[in-house]
């Protein structure tokens, strides 16, 4: 019994480490776009393009070029240009550009864009997801 109950404490554990860092994959128009691996490292089209940091640090070519900060504050370069917020609303110099839903589904100008799966019921996961497209995409 003490066997049965150590492997199934073993077994819930592994499932629950295992999907909370799983890959987040991102889709616009149904077709994958981006992936975020479990190590930070961005991949666009199936290429290395550059890596987000558990504390936010956002680099290409292994130079630092911006920042999510623990609040939500995005800098580019050391300047902030602007912000995730909790809800998931990614703010331009105060304008309101997109938003994150908790089902994973991004919205640009208020319209459907893309999807996140594997994500984003939490603020960390949607401070991912802003880093890559305000720091990766050319559509936000």
């Amino acid at each position: 019994m003490r066997k049965l109950s150590a492997l199934l404490t073993g077994l819930c554990f592994t499932l629950v480490a295992g999907s909370a860092f799983a890959d987040i994959e991102v889709r616009k128009g149904g077709s994958s776009w981006a992936r975020i691996e479990n190590d930070g490292t961005v991949r666009i089209g199936g290429s290395s393009v550059g890596k987000i940091e558990n504390d936010g640090t956002v680099r290409k070519n292994g130079s630092s070029i911006g920042r999510v900060e623990s609040d939500g504050t995005i800098r580019e370069h050391g300047s902030s240009v602007g912000r995730v917020e909790n809800d998931g609303t990614i703010r331009k110099s105060g304008s309101s550009i997109g938003r994150i839903e908790n089902d994973g589904d991004i919205r640009k100008n208020g319209s459907g864009w893309g999807h996140a799966s594997s994500c984003c019921g939490d603020f960390g996961s949607k401070r991912s997801v802003a880093a890559l497209l305000v720091f990766f995409s050319d559509y936000f």
